[in-house]
């Protein structure tokens, strides 16, 4: 039986009623966003139309998942809302705090060495506050909430970017930080303005080296990076039917890397498949009887250039494999047509690493097609170029590819299977002892992301995103440039052999088993739960509120012009950083040290307006702090791309910056930015990037006058004395002016809650 069945069966029970009247108001068919959408107002009943990509909506999501490393934050920050337990099911997933090294039971074990202090808070929290606790090992996030708690209609929020996977069954899930998380868990309403909508239909059918993963590598290619952003993109037609429900996850968990709010699927009979295989046979018979209320209406779907803002149409039956990268997940090349783009531009052509898994390809479906792949090489005297790498994707998974014999073929090829947990993808791999200086080469892997450094900590690892079997092939042959369709092989013989099209199971033939799945159920009252951080603690510190920054912003100076891509991950690195997660002045040394300096081109170098000196980022910005200096981050398109960690914007927050002006952020980088009581800013004329010099100071004009649709003023005085002046725009409605005001979001949680 599924967890939370009574809750879904409820949101079942109103979403006929709902749809109806969203479709009534806005006198239209309503796409499966729109009828999700409408059917999680926090006021029930739509009473208007509300418009896209303008209107700010408060919503009542169904559940919240949050994974270790973001978790600490938020549970930190939930700590202070004076709540005595969460609002909504929650649940908290040990993933990311654990490194791949030598393999999986040598890697848990050391992980619950080194890092048990946080893992016995986030236990202590969880059950103090009746939130569902997964166990170091028991998988990622993204696929244990597939297999237990993802349900067709559902609206979710999480605390990873990647949250999105749930579109897989149907869902709405959309990333956020820790702080919309906790007004979620502390009752209140979730804030997002009325997505846009822009719709992928799928003709054809998958076949032979294709796979799911292809679809989205091909979209990322078509839309950009940042092409998603303020959109729900919605997948449908008969190629979207013919598609397992894995893979449909595959597709949504990737829908990250273009910016999208979220990407989901109607409902179908291969979700319904998925839901019993996955012990929820009472979640599908309650879908089934609403099923037209869990997809897109017809009319949508016949006519959809009518009711979606952008539709791409992809043909599957002609999709090519493809290999995405390096360096970004949307430079999209098709697979045979590699050789000449790296000769050109000088990417390495042998391949070091072959590395399957992620919350993206880590299911049976996934590991079964490429294991598929792995016994042929054993089967036709082939042995593995690269090294090769598998992350299964939670206990079940493994236990049941284990108990099939899947497991074992990898090993056969001298494989090291890892923890069921994020491991390379985030950067929680110890490859090398000084990834700084590591030499360059390339590695392909079923990822979703492939920043500089974000596997490795090596800025030389040139690293291509592709499909489980794509990769496993590339592994085999050792070459970037493998073609599988075209291309042969030498074996050990001296033979010509070449390998066949992948084959695999969507679900286990002889159904999914596990002995420990590793989820612990909290008490029923935790009220005598004891959550206790030590004084001297270097991984946990308890929060103190935010001081409001002010309507005065004058005499601010430049900490750092960002150029070019500036990550999540480049304003907060993870790998290393991860342990320090729970603690945010520790954390607040990585701050920004992976941005580019626009004035030197150099990372973590700054000049100081204080000595004229230059030094590391948080090092100059602490000096600015004691001296009682505010100061502004300037960026460059797409800002805080990529992860949904809210550190991103709470250790600038924390060690004094008041602005961050750029020419456009990624979604939830602007919420946090929001959410924690900072100025998120976006130029007016984006030329006006190129007028910031390493010594200007920063006069705000008009902030005392700050109010919805109103642009601030801002003085540029450059160090000759001359003046320009800058239109920031901004997203701000009065609710965030109002979180401004008060020094945070949750700061204002706390003054409702004591009012």
């Amino acid at each position: 039986m599924a967890f939370d069945i009574e809750m879904i069966k409820k949101v079942y029970e109103t979403i006929v009623e709902r749809v109806d009247k969203a479709r009534e108001v806005t006198g239209k068919p309503l796409t499966l966003s729109e009828k999700i959408l409408y059917a999680h107002l926090w006021d029930g009943t739509a009473s208007k139309a509300f418009v896209r990509g303008k209107d700010y909506v408060d919503f009542a999501p169904d559940r919240i998942a949050c994974q270790d490393a973001t978790a600490q934050m938020a549970l930190l920050q939930f700590m202070q809302a004076g709540k005595s337990k969460v609002a909504v099911p929650t649940t908290v997933h040990c993933d990311h705090l654990i490194q791949a090294k030598v393999g999986a039971s040598a890697d848990l074990q050391s992980a619950m060495n080194n890092s048990s202090e946080v893992f016995n808070f986030l236990e202590s929290v969880s059950n103090k506050y009746g939130i569902g606790f997964w166990k170091p090992g028991a998988g990622i996030i993204h696929q244990v909430v597939l297999e237990n708690y993802a349900f067709p209609g559902g609206m979710m929020i999480g605390t990873d970017s990647h949250t999105v996977n749930a579109g897989g069954l149907g869902m709405v899930a959309v990333g956020v930080g820790g702080a919309d998380a906790v007004d979620v868990m502390a009752g209140m309403p979730w804030e997002l303005k009325f997505p846009k909508l822009i719709g992928v239909k799928l003709t054809g059918k998958l076949s032979g080296w294709t796979a799911p993963k292809d679809v989205i590598l091909k979209v990322a290619g078509i839309v950009s990076a940042k092409g998603g952003t303020g959109a729900i993109v919605e997948y449908f037609g008969p190629g979207a039917v013919a598609m397992s429900c894995t893979g449909k996850g595959t597709i949504c968990n990737m829908g990250a890397e273009i910016g999208a709010t979220t990407s989901t699927f109607g409902y179908d009979e291969s979700m319904e498949r998925y839901l019993r295989a996955t012990d929820r046979a009472d979640v599908a018979d309650a879908a089934n009887e609403v099923k037209d209320y869990l997809t897109g209406d017809t009319e949508v779907y016949a006519n959809p250039e009518q009711y979606f803002d952008q539709v791409i149409e992809i043909n599957l039956s002609e999709l090519l494999p493809h290999l995405n990268g390096p360096f970004t997940p949307d430079l999209a090349t098709p697979v045979g047509t590699m050789t000449d783009k790296a000769i050109e531009n000088d990417w390495p052509l042998q391949v070091e690493w072959g590395l399957i898994g992620s919350c993206t390809n880590s299911s049976y479906e996934d590991l079964s097609r490429a294991a598929s792949i792995a016994q042929q090489a054993l089967d036709k005297g082939l042995k593995t170029k690269a090294e090769f790498g598998i992350n299964p994707g939670s206990e079940q998974v493994r236990y049941t590819a284990e108990r099939d014999g899947i497991l074992n073929v990898f090993e056969k090829l001298d494989a090291t299977i890892f923890t069921n947990a994020c491991g390379p993808c985030i950067g929680q791999w110890a490859r090398y002892s000084d990834p700084k200086n590591a030499p360059k080469n390339s590695i392909v892997h079923s990822f979703n992301r492939n920043f500089a450094k974000r596997a490795d900590g090596n800025p030389n690892t040139h690293a291509f995103v592709a499909s489980p079997e794509i990769t496993a092939a590339i592994a085999i042959a050792g070459r970037l440039d493998f073609n599988p369709i075209t291309d042969k092989l030498i074996n050990e013989n001296g033979e010509e052999v070449m390998l066949d099209e992948p084959t695999g199971w969507e679900l286990p033939p002889k159904g999914f088993e596990v002995e420990d799945n590793g989820y612990l159920e909290p008490v029923e009252d935790g009220s005598d739960v004891v959550v206790s951080v030590a004084d001297d603690s270097e991984r946990l510190q308890l929060l103190m509120p935010f001081v409001p920054i002010g309507d005065e912003i004058t005499g601010a100076k430049l900490l750092i012009k960002a150029h070019g891509k500036c990550t999540t991950d480049h304003i907060s690195m993870a790998g290393p950083w991860l342990r320090y997660r729970g603690h945010l002045d520790n954390i607040a040394n990585n701050t920004l040290i992976g941005a580019v300096n626009a004035f030197n081109m150099k990372t973590n170098f700054v000049k100081s307006q204080l000595d004229g000196e230059y030094d590391a980022v948080p090092k100059t910005q602490r000096a600015y702090k004691a001296a009682g200096i505010k100061t502004i981050v300037v960026g460059d398109h797409n800002y805080g791309e990529g992860s949904s960690r809210e550190h991103a914007a709470m250790q600038p927050r924390h060690l004094g910056v008041a602005a961050v002006l750029v020419k456009s952020f990624a979604r939830i980088h602007e919420t946090n930015l929001k959410k924690q009581g900072m100025l998120g800013l976006t130029f007016a004329n984006e030329n006006d990037y190129d007028l910031i010099q390493e010594d200007d100071t920063f006069n705000f004009l008009d902030l005392n006058e700050f109010a919805p649709g109103k642009p601030l003023t801002i003085e540029v005085v450059h160090p000759d004395g001359s003046k320009d002046i800058v239109l920031a725009n901004h997203t701000y409605n009065q609710s965030q002016i109002d979180w401004y005001n008060e020094g945070s979001a949750l700061n204002l949680i706390k003054k409702e809650n004591n009012a």
